[in-house]
């Protein structure tokens, strides 16, 4: 009796051990943390001064490519969920990762967000479920917009506690790889990139110093539709494209 207690004692202990690799990689964190769908949205009117300062134009937004960088993050750790991107981690203070964060697909939402920018910027915006320009087709529109999106990740983390309690920092980043077409043509008519790195708290914006500011959004989705809008909005704020379009003829169009 007392050798098959043991035993089973032997095979608990096994089984235990045997969870436990399966939860924790190679880094100490564990992976099979809890997961959250985050809302990724775009912030109308949140960036000032470029409102209406283009020209009455017609713009065809094109449904933006997934090509988003997650470097520095494990693969298996950036893989789609459900067929939700992964968009970001929350650590906590010793490094341990205590969430995988997701969202609804992205290019939708890039692709509102662009037609948005652009009729706040003082054009009209249609959108289309085409990924890429045809050159030589006659459109209606006169342009195009077709856009990668090159940088979508937001991490939070928890710093050392202040004297105020416990104080977590997130960095967001976002990027965009930007072509502008003017149909028929084939050439493009602009091309550029438009990259945002938005820190919750903002850096050195408290005099109580970094370990005692306070963040301003409560979820990581936040922080990264922030930089989100920034990044659309920074399409129209660039001078090089508003005066290429105050200055391009399209009364032959």
């Amino acid at each position: 009796m007392a050798s098959s207690a043991t035993s089973r004692r032997l095979a608990v202990i096994l089984l235990a051990v045997l969870a436990g690799c399966a939860t924790v990689n190679e880094t100490g964190t564990s992976s099979n943390a809890p997961t959250s769908i985050q809302k990724l949205e775009y912030y109308p009117f949140q960036v000032k001064g470029y409102q209406n300062s283009y020209p009455r134009r017609t713009v065809l937004v094109l449904m933006p490519t997934m090509q988003a960088d997650a470097s520095g993050v494990a693969a298996d750790q950036a893989e789609p969920l459900n067929g939700d991107p992964a968009i970001g981690q929350v650590f906590g203070q010793n490094s341990q990762l205590l969430q995988r964060l997701y969202s609804d697909p992205v290019p939708p939402i890039i692709q509102a967000a662009i037609a948005r920018s652009a009729q706040e910027a003082g054009m009209t915006a249609i959108t289309s479920n085409d990924t890429s320009y045809q050159p030589g087709v006659r459109m209606p529109q006169d342009y195009v917009i077709g856009c990668k999106i090159v940088r979508c990740w937001v991490r939070k983390s928890r710093a050392a506690g202040g004297q105020y309690g416990p104080v977590w920092q997130t960095v967001a980043d976002f990027g965009l790889d930007v072509t502008i077409y003017k149909p028929p043509f084939s050439v493009a008519f602009w091309h550029g990139n438009s990259n945002e790195t938005y820190y919750d708290p903002p850096v050195g914006s408290l005099s109580l110093g970094p370990e005692d500011e306070a963040g301003i959004y409560d979820e990581p989705g936040e922080v990264l539709s922030v930089a989100l809008t920034r990044a659309v909005a920074g399409i129209f704020e660039k001078p090089d494209l508003r005066n290429l379009v105050l200055e391009d003829d399209v009364r032959g169009h």
